[in-house]
């Protein structure tokens, strides 16, 4: 075999990668940009599936959903509160639990306790904003409100202001626990110090069973207490 065949033979094996290598990754790479890949989903599941839709649509960013999906939910409650400062009093315990404002971080949260036998007694609402994403399983949120409390012939009344700590173990809001610590009317006279720990845990995917322990110190009483609730989970 001559120099000039041997020549050709490498002309050839050397092109063999520029002429096929070229066309095979684009025919790949038109084949995963066609903005409409077939799919055999029946037409009757796809139209009864948003997120089937969504996803056909355009990819979500799930990361992102994560985040900012709220790792805790809204609770109504309602449940017995027994006052042990206060001759164990036994009474009730009525509220509901962050109520979302869309999706800045900001909840609304309201409740109402009262002794059956007049002598304690306490309402109030508080606005919190949650400093991290809702995702979070650890929140942080400052709280600002109004809050009346009554213990025998001692009252007060006012703006609330504080902070809480919320533990969510779950993100389905199947358990966390709460730590708040706020202060009526601080400053004043008739300041209270109010510090809550709450802990609730779910029998059911809707239904709750929760505890929270209060202590509720001035210069004229210092209260407590514990309360046991049923919650339903919105």
């Amino acid at each position: 075999m001559s120099f000039k065949d041997w020549v050709k033979i490498l002309c050839v094996l050397l092109s063999f990668p520029i002429v096929f290598g070229n066309h095979i990754p684009l025919a790949a790479q038109e084949k995963n940009t066609n903005p409409n890949p077939p799919h055999n989903i029946p037409p009757e599941i796809l139209d009864s599936s948003p997120v089937l839709q969504r996803w056909l649509k355009e990819i979500p960013d799930v990361l992102e959903d994560i985040r900012h999906d709220p790792s805790f939910r809204t609770r109504w409650r309602w449940g017995f509160s027994l006052f042990p400062s206060t001759n164990d009093a036994a009474g009730i315990n009525l509220g509901v639990e962050d109520i979302f404002l869309g999706r800045t971080g900001l909840t609304l949260s309201l409740d109402y306790q009262a002794a059956f036998n007049g002598d304690r007694t306490a309402v109030g609402t508080n606005l919190h904003y949650f400093l991290f994403p809702l995702g979070s399983y650890i929140n942080f949120a400052p709280l600002v409100g109004y809050r009346y409390v009554q213990s025998n012939d001692f009252f007060s009344d006012g703006v609330n202001v504080g902070a809480r700590l919320m533990l969510a173990l779950s993100r389905t809001g199947a358990a966390d626990i709460s730590l708040s610590q706020s202060f009526i009317s601080p400053g004043d006279r008739d300041e209270v110090g109010i510090t809550k720990l709450s802990v609730g845990y779910a029998v059911t995917s809707r239904l709750r069973l929760s505890t929270d322990l209060e202590q509720q110190n001035s210069r004229e009483e210092k209260d407590n207490r514990l309360g046991i609730n049923f919650e339903w989970l919105w």
